[in-house]
């Protein structure tokens, strides 16, 4: 419940604070609430082994945010997005179905989370020979959605790196630090606190970039702020995970 508190609500507030803040183009901050709104990745459940954290907690809490997600991910970005007004303005124009992106997100998500259950629980010896071609599969077709996101806006790339990659360091430490610290005030435990961090700071930002070509057709800062943030969460999460791994709980 903390864990799903701090993905699900105090993440997306606190991002609506920093684009209040910060007010960067429309376009960045609907990207910054995209993937505010997106579920952990699940290569976080990597990454808490690594750091010594509890493994069990950050799969059944990847599991978790993944069915919530459905609804979650919807509500939240129309919510956060619609409160700050050049966002809105954008969102009116472009005029987004939130049921549509419930559907569409259902099947991303619910279907292959529940088949990957049952083919897990009923013919285990084929999913653990698969398990490997998927995970490399996976990692094949995000770096693929960055490649696409990268060169369909390369002018905003050229013009905005810099701006960007700032925006999405802070974004992630921000996220980082409020798992942590969300942990720490219901008194949790250190393995859980990592735990909570690494859940809260690594998101599918595959999930943000597919929606984002879905029903914004690839648009220039959303899809380069999502791609920013699937490539330095997997940098910044190995250095947490590595200081961590080497500390003693």
């Amino acid at each position: 419940m903390v864990g799903v508190f701090s993905q699900f609500i105090v993440l997306p507030a606190f991002t609506f604070l920093l684009v209040f803040i910060i007010q960067p183009s429309p376009s960045i901050a609907l990207g910054m609430f995209m993937v505010a709104a997106c579920p952990g990745g699940n290569i976080s459940n990597f990454m808490t082994n690594y750091a010594n954290g509890n493994s069990a907690l950050s799969v059944s809490l990847t599991a978790i945010a993944t069915l919530l997600a459905i609804v979650m991910t919807p509500l939240n970005f129309q919510l956060w997005s619609s409160l700050y007004e050049p966002t809105s303005s954008l969102i009116n124009t472009i005029s987004i179905a939130p049921l549509e992106m419930v559907k569409v997100i259902s099947m991303l998500l619910g279907v292959p989370l529940i088949l990957g259950m049952l083919v897990r629980n009923y013919f285990s010896q084929f999913a653990l020979k698969i398990a490997p071609y998927f995970k490399i599969g996976s990692i094949l077709f995000f770096l693929l959605l960055v490649v696409l996101a990268l060169s369909k806006n390369i002018d905003i790339f050229k013009n905005h790196i810099h701006y960007v990659f700032i925006l999405v360091l802070i974004h992630n430490v921000l996220a980082l630090t409020l798992g942590y610290s969300i942990a720490s005030i219901f008194k949790l435990s250190k393995r859980n606190k990592r735990t909570l961090a690494i859940e809260t700071g690594i998101q599918n930002s595959g999930l943000g970039l597919l929606l984002i070509f879905t029903f914004f057709d690839g648009l220039g800062g959303m899809a380069l702020l999502a791609a920013f943030w699937g490539i330095w969460h997997i940098v910044s999460g190995l250095i947490l995970a590595t200081y961590w791994s080497k500390k003693r709980i």
